[in-house]
């Protein structure tokens, strides 16, 4: 049986939904974009986009972008402060809205990022992934995905990589609109936006060999 990810809507028309939705939504967003990024900028005393690069497709790295919801606030020593303390009231509101991610459609116009995929992660978690975990790299990164409209930052990293590699095994237009669709109803209820006891998430730092997360199943 073919894998999903070398079907025509994977190799193709996956794009084509993607450019679709991400040009009329960047541009029904512009208006919204500018008073935002001017409230962000005079909250952060300067920067409102935040850039950085990000795994993409086949692990290639890109830059990221989303809306600035932190300030650089730093210790004496010159570290920055834990996001709780740096995450004032607009920007935790602008995260529980899910605003920042907006800037993400132009990735998704660059073909950098799809709708709908496995969120692209930092550049350091690469190494740490097991064989399994890696596959979540074999299609390309989305603004939203399964794991997102399962738990988001609420779940495990291992839920969230055996989410990814199930979306992965799995991926088909009729999935990609059902998370589309689940998607808008979690930005409404605006759950899931921080893990337990953390102001947005935790680190990953590698799954112990004897986890059952290689091996993923359907959720």
């Amino acid at each position: 049986m073919p894998s999903p990810v070398s079907s025509w809507y994977a190799r193709r028309g996956k794009r084509l939904l993607d450019v679709a939705l991400a040009a009329p939504a960047l541009l029904l967003a512009a208006p919204l974009l500018l008073p935002l990024a001017l409230a962000l900028a005079l909250q952060n005393g300067g920067p409102w986009l935040f850039r950085q690069p990000r795994p993409g497709l086949g692990g290639h790295i890109f830059l990221f972008y989303k809306l600035q919801t932190m300030p650089d606030r730093r210790d004496a020593q010159g570290q920055l402060l834990p996001d709780a303390a740096r995450l004032p009231r607009l920007g935790r509101w602008v995260r529980a809205t899910s605003l920042d991610e907006l800037p993400q459609l132009w990735n998704v116009l660059r073909g950098e990022l799809s709708l709908v995929g496995p969120r692209p992660l930092l550049v350091q978690y690469l190494p740490l992934y097991s064989p399994a975990q890696a596959r979540r790299h074999t299609v390309r990164p989305g603004i939203t995905g399964w794991a997102q409209v399962n738990g988001r930052n609420a779940i495990s990293w291992e839920q969230k990589f055996a989410f990814d590699v199930w979306y992965v095994d799995n991926l088909s237009f009729w999935l990609d609109l059902r998370i589309l669709g689940r998607t808008v109803a979690r930005v409404f209820g605006a759950r899931g936006i921080s893990a337990p006891g953390q102001a947005t998430t935790t680190a990953f730092t590698g799954t112990p060999a004897s986890s059952p997360s290689d091996s993923p199943s359907k959720p």
